[in-house]
């Protein structure tokens, strides 16, 4: 596949909401590289 660069599709406009809880499920996960997991760790002492 090639990258297409400033050719690449992309919506007219599309405004959506976050969810706070997509944004607290965004933080917690790791990459998709590690498998896009929760990981808590980072929050605990």
């Amino acid at each position: 596949m090639e990258a297409r660069g400033a050719k690449a599709w992309k919506p007219e406009s599309r405004t959506r909401p976050v969810t706070q809880a997509l944004r607290a499920y965004a933080l917690m996960t790791t990459s998709a590289a590690f498998g896009a997991v929760r990981d808590i760790s980072r929050f605990e002492d």
